[in-house]
């Protein structure tokens, strides 16, 4: 009976215990509640007061936007980067040159809508408790403007300075002079790396306010392939040759001859070139002042633009076998010429046959070609050193 009776006893002090335990958490709750809802009721006013406007430390790019609201925001926007993108550049330098790009052309502008929605938004799903942290203890979140641009006047403004600093180099020349020649000296070409400047410029386009910032155009330098040095060797008469065109020529004959001869007049063969007639007198068009005049096709004679200039060619052919240069291409007519012997000749078809003769001499060839009392005359100039 004692062992019963203490089981009950004990049954009855666990269940109390746990009455207990219930009461005290029923308590426990009860003040929790009473006290949240007292912090709700007290702060509610507070946080409700933020509904409509940003939260503290919100900035967007470096603007701080604490409690504005959204036009607020949009305005502190606009004035602060949209109204001042657009007097923003990029100072280039080519060389000696300065250009700009200017933002303006670019038709900047930024998703501010988007970026002030999100600055907006921050915090404001989050529930009481949290949006009371952020409010006491705000932490800086800063939300950054996205800048859109129009890249195509870019590409306009490289392809402008491509056009007026790209130069093509010129070679050093010989200008007969009174005694002996003058050396006009070279000139190196420029060329814009288009790409790497372009792909420079886009890199530094964002949508900072602030400095302007610089650009140093990347240019290459072309090398003439004449110097004047090499022409200074020039200083010998090594041959000439002439050939009488006056009696045998309408004044469409003689234009065609004045014309491919002056073509050819200063040109300098450097040691190992090789000289093309077609190369330097071009495609005889009327374009280029060239005219309808009798030419050997086959076994006739027949009017064709250009005509004439055979004897040009011939003439130079003699001029060049008297000074021991090689032809390295040369066609006969398949008619004799009268201006000069037999098998001493060398036609010329643009496209079709060509004269070629190349300097075998360690120093450059000069050529002076001129008309005069209806002959037309080709002197070759050289060193000293190759006079046999």
């Amino acid at each position: 009976m004692n062992q019963g009776k203490r089981s009950r006893k004990a049954k009855k002090a666990k269940k109390t215990l746990k009455n207990k335990l219930i009461i005290l958490t029923i308590i426990a709750l009860a003040v929790f509640m009473g006290i949240s809802c007292g912090f709700v009721v007290y702060h509610y006013n507070d946080i409700k007061h933020w509904n409509n406007l940003i939260y503290p430390k919100v900035f967007i790019n470096n603007a701080d936007l604490s409690g504005k609201t959204k036009l607020e925001a949009k305005n502190i926007i606009k004035k602060e980067y949209s109204d001042k993108i657009g007097k923003k550049k990029i100072n280039i330098i080519v060389g000696n040159k300065k250009y700009e790009l200017l933002y303006s052309k670019l038709n900047p502008s930024y998703n501010v809508d988007e970026v002030v929605n999100e600055a907006y938004s921050y915090g404001k799903d989050e529930n009481i408790f949290k949006k009371y942290r952020l409010l006491k203890n705000p932490k800086t979140v800063s939300y950054q403007l996205k800048l859109f641009y129009d890249a195509k006047p870019v590409k306009n403004l490289v392809n402008e300075i491509e056009n007026e600093v790209n130069s093509d180099p010129v070679n050093a020349s010989l200008k007969m002079g009174n005694v002996g020649f003058e050396v006009i000296p070279h000139q190196d070409g420029i060329k814009l790396k288009k790409e790497d400047l372009q792909k420079e410029l886009i890199s530094k386009i964002d949508g900072s306010i602030g400095q302007n910032p610089t650009v140093k155009a990347k240019l290459e330098i072309i090398p003439a392939s004449i110097k004047e040095n090499e022409l200074k060797t020039v200083d010998t008469l090594i041959s000439s040759f002439s050939t009488n065109y006056g009696s045998i020529s309408s004044s469409e004959r003689a234009n065609n001859i004045a014309l491919a001869t002056k073509s050819i007049n200063g040109y300098v063969v450097m040691p190992g070139d090789t000289f093309s007639f077609n190369g330097v007198v071009g495609q005889r068009t009327a374009a280029k002042g060239y005219q309808a005049a009798p030419v050997i096709v086959g076994d006739k004679v027949e009017s064709g633009l250009g005509g004439g200039i055979c004897q040009v060619s011939t003439t130079l052919y003699n001029a060049v076998h008297n000074a021991g240069l090689t032809s390295t291409e040369r066609s006969h007519h398949s008619l004799p010429v009268h201006y000069v012997s037999e098998g001493m000749d060398a036609t010329v078809d643009y496209g079709n046959i060509d004269y070629k003769f190349r300097n075998d001499f360690k120093y450059p060839v000069y050529i002076e070609g001129y008309i005069s009392g209806g002959n037309v005359a080709f002197n070759l100039y050289s060193n000293s050193a190759v006079v046999k």
